[in-house]
């Protein structure tokens, strides 16, 4: 069984301790993940603070090249890595266009997309004070080395929001994968280092120790986060110790509002997606669902008749459109919380119950007759299955919606864009969406307030966001 390496200053890292990677669809063993020891972590730290400080003298226009190759080597190899995404983390391969499933193909779309646009964009000088007597420029400048930790969830793609954006700058990196799907993204990272000078992009696999013994090394001048509230806590408080400046974006328990003027046939299939997206499993898919009187029948009926015609399976198989739940954990949560909810009496309009036989398959669930409150309700499930809370007065739901100290995202469904515009300028979170939910753009900031973290990614305020700012005052 092939045994995969990391990547340390521009060459294969192999170590004597492994473990398994299985696919969440068959349960069989992928290949072997190598378990960076702390002299490892270490190493890779100091490859990075070595390679530095020529990578950000470079001029922006060579690093911008340079990137814009590593887009063209990631879309060459886009179907070979589009393969390990779904085998490692279950989801579909789906395709690209408005017609197909958003699955691992996507994924890959995705990574090259936010390769390219944030090596297109341009950090100016700017002037942010003149007069007869003084210049005062604002310039921009690196952190240093930046220590970034992903998630299984998207695991190639939301390494690329951090990896990219960071070496834009001028920084250079040291990636540790999720433990749960570590193949594709340490693949992914050392066709990206074939084009890139030793040190500058390094990876560095293994468990929650691994991670531990990266964000607190001192030599890390930044650490960028996607994850969960807990593990964010845990490296907040590492990042403390050494004042590490940090960009989390934890979990979202997102809410959806749909206005009593919508139209259940025109939202159905948005509302679908925006909750079942990778089966439920990402940070800002709508978590709860809160529909008034008049229409909560119709729109259930919609959504049921949709996640009833979705063929559910291997990933690797032609038609799929539902995977697996990625790993055992998650699975055993989302479990817990159908059950919590059908035990407290709420109402299983489908799914509900898990198929015999190999991988961790839970059926696209949705549960009425709950309220605020409940486990499913207040807890983020990250799975396929979908609270529909019945309100009767607009002003609860909305109170509903931000009564939760998360807030990643949310979204309202309106016919009438004033209004839900009116709506959406009252949720506490870091988007809200109208008519849609979790649709994303390289170019528009994202992040989240209250316990879904802080600081945010994409566009030019992302890119800002792994630099300093440096004043330079002028004395005329």
């Amino acid at each position: 069984m092939r045994t995969f390496q990391n990547t340390v200053n521009g060459r294969p890292a192999a170590v004597a301790r492994s473990f398994e990677s299985k696919n969440p669809a068959t349960g069989e063993t992928l290949g072997l993940v190598p378990h960076a020891t702390p002299e490892q972590v270490a190493e890779a730290v100091a490859a990075a603070r070595a390679a530095q400080p020529p990578w950000a003298a470079r001029p922006d226009a060579e690093r911008q090249a340079l990137l814009m190759q590593v887009a063209q080597a990631i879309k060459a190899n886009s179907e070979y890595l589009a393969e390990w995404v779904t085998r490692e983390q279950g989801k579909p391969l789906g395709g690209v266009g408005p017609d197909q499933v958003p699955g691992a193909r996507f994924e890959l779309w995705g990574c090259e997309v936010w390769t390219q646009v944030p090596a297109s964009l341009e950090l100016p000088v700017e002037v942010v004070f003149e007069d007869d007597t003084r210049r005062d420029e604002m310039h921009r400048q690196p952190f240093g080395v930046v220590a970034a930790i992903a998630p299984w969830n998207w695991p190639l793609l939301i390494a690329i929001w951090q990896i990219v954006p960071s070496l834009r700058a001028g920084n250079t990196v040291v990636l540790k994968p999720s433990e749960y799907t570590s193949i594709g993204t340490l693949e992914m990272v050392r066709i990206m280092a074939e084009l890139l000078p030793p040190g500058v992009l390094n990876t560095v696999s293994g468990g929650g120790d691994v991670g531990a013994a990266l964000v607190e090394n001192s030599g890390i001048d930044k650490i960028m986060f996607t994850g969960s509230n807990a593990t964010g806590a845990r490296i907040a408080a590492a990042a403390a110790r050494n004042l590490t400046p940090t960009t989390m974006e934890l979990g979202g328990n997102d809410a959806a509002i749909v206005l009593p003027d919508a139209d259940p046939k025109a939202i159905a299939m948005g509302l679908f997606w925006g909750a079942f997206l990778n089966m439920g499993q990402t940070c800002a898919c709508a978590k709860r669902l809160y529909v008034p009187d008049n229409l909560h029948d119709a729109v259930v009926a919609e959504l049921k008749a949709l996640a009833e015609a979705m063929p559910m399976g291997d990933g690797m198989a032609a038609g799929t459109v539902i995977g697996p739940i990625q790993n055992r954990m998650q699975y055993d949560k989302v479990v817990a919380l159908v059950e919590d909810a059908r035990a407290g009496g709420a109402t299983i309009v489908c799914g509900g119950e898990a198929p015999a036989g190999p991988g961790h398959f839970y059926p696209v669930t949705l549960v009425t007759d709950i309220s605020d409150g409940s486990r499913l309700v207040d807890e983020e499930q990250f799975g396929p299955v979908l609270p529909v809370i019945r309100y009767s007065d607009l002003e609860s739901a909305i109170a509903s919606a931000n009564r939760l100290d998360a807030g990643l995202g949310a979204s309202v469904w309106s016919g009438d864009i004033d209004k839900a515009r009116a709506v959406a300028s009252r949720i506490r979170a870091g988007t809200v969406w109208i008519n849609q939910h979790g649709a994303i753009h390289p170019m528009v900031p994202f992040g989240g307030v209250k316990r879904s973290g802080w600081g945010v990614e994409f566009g030019v305020d992302g890119l800002k966001s792994v630099t300093q700012p440096r004043v330079i005052s002028i004395k005329k």
